[in-house]
């Protein structure tokens, strides 16, 4: 054996006695994953979360705004919710499902009181989907509540889980350009969204198929009410999650390039949500991009729609102070 064979040999062994010997560290908890539909039995309750399941991913063939069953057409458009809470609710930064139920009920700062759970769904109702509020005894809410609670299994109340929301990014110092991000939506996300934001509907004999590309603005999308017409939580989303690809590991989006192109979506026309005025009823907990008034702080609600928002995030504060200062 040659003298660089046997020095080969040696450090072999010795590598291989101190694998034998070193300890890897134990596990201490578990990891948790996302449970299998797929592998609940058959019986009422397996059913019921499936169907919360298809509610989820096929919203508009359900309760869509053109079921044959009138009595039934609680979606005031053909979006489904997987539309924004993506892969039915499991894609961690798309809006996730998972790991929800035990939070309820909560304190809105929307309505300035305790919600529930069905009070949240229908929020959605309300808002994203532009249409009216589901019975909470209705088969079709206990079936998406028995969804999210089934995407909770394992989850103790309280945990917050890796991976909620749409993520969070850092802001910009300036406020965001809708006219920089027309070109960006032109060139990242036309193909799948069309020149005028109508998306890309499902093929099909009629029109409750829904869409295989979500409209973006328009009669058919989400009113200017919901979580999406704000911008951080699009511009979030975006830079998360688009173009189809992306992922919260691998962008495909800068930073500044997603806030612009969600700025040229906010900034197109949608359906409006009567009664806006009324949400936050304590304004100082009214989230900075709220693109709509009343507001406390003084900014206009041009800086309030497309900020840069560390100015109005340090008024709120002052005024906070302030107001606990005279308690």
């Amino acid at each position: 054996m040659t003298a660089r064979r046997a020095t080969v040999v040696v450090f072999l062994l010795a590598a291989a006695t101190l694998a034998a010997t070193v300890r890897l560290p134990a596990q201490t908890a578990p990891v948790w994953t996302v449970p299998e539909i797929g592998a609940l039995p058959r019986d009422a309750h397996g059913m019921q979360v499936r169907e919360g399941r298809d509610l989820i991913t096929a919203t508009y063939a359900h309760i869509g705004p053109n079921v044959a069953d009138a009595s039934k057409r609680y979606a005031g458009n053909n979006l489904a919710c997987t539309n924004c809470h993506l892969q039915a609710g499991t894609r961690k930064f798309g809006l996730p499902l998972f790991g929800l139920y035990g939070d309820f009920p909560q304190y809105s700062s929307r309505s300035g009181n305790e919600i529930t759970i069905e009070d949240r769904l229908n929020a959605c109702m309300t808002r994203s989907m532009n249409g009216r509020a589901l019975p909470d005894d209705s088969p079709e809410m206990r079936a998406m509540v028995a969804y999210i609670e089934f995407l909770s299994t394992g989850v103790p109340a309280g945990q917050k889980l890796p991976g909620m929301g749409a993520g969070n990014m850092p802001e910009l110092d300036r406020a965001a350009d809708p006219v920089r991000g027309r070109a960006i939506y032109l060139r990242a996300c036309v193909s799948c969204h069309n020149t005028d934001g109508s998306g890309i509907r499902n093929s099909g004999p009629h029109t409750a198929l829904g869409y295989m590309m979500p409209p973006l603005w328009g009669p058919d999308s989400f009113n200017d009410g919901a979580g999406m017409a704000r911008l951080t939580t699009i511009a979030n989303f975006v830079h998360f999650n688009m173009p189809h690809g992306a992922d919260y590991l691998n962008p495909q989006l800068s930073v500044e390039d997603a806030w612009d192109v969600a700025a040229y979506v906010v900034s197109q026309p949608r359906p409006r949500k009567a009664g806006t005025d009324k949400d936050f009823p304590d304004l100082l907990q009214k989230p900075l991009d709220t693109p709509f008034g009343p507001y406390a702080d003084g900014f206009s609600a041009q800086q309030h729609k497309y900020g840069p928002f560390a100015p109005i995030r340090a008024e709120i504060e002052r005024l906070k102070k302030e107001r606990a200062a005279k308690r």
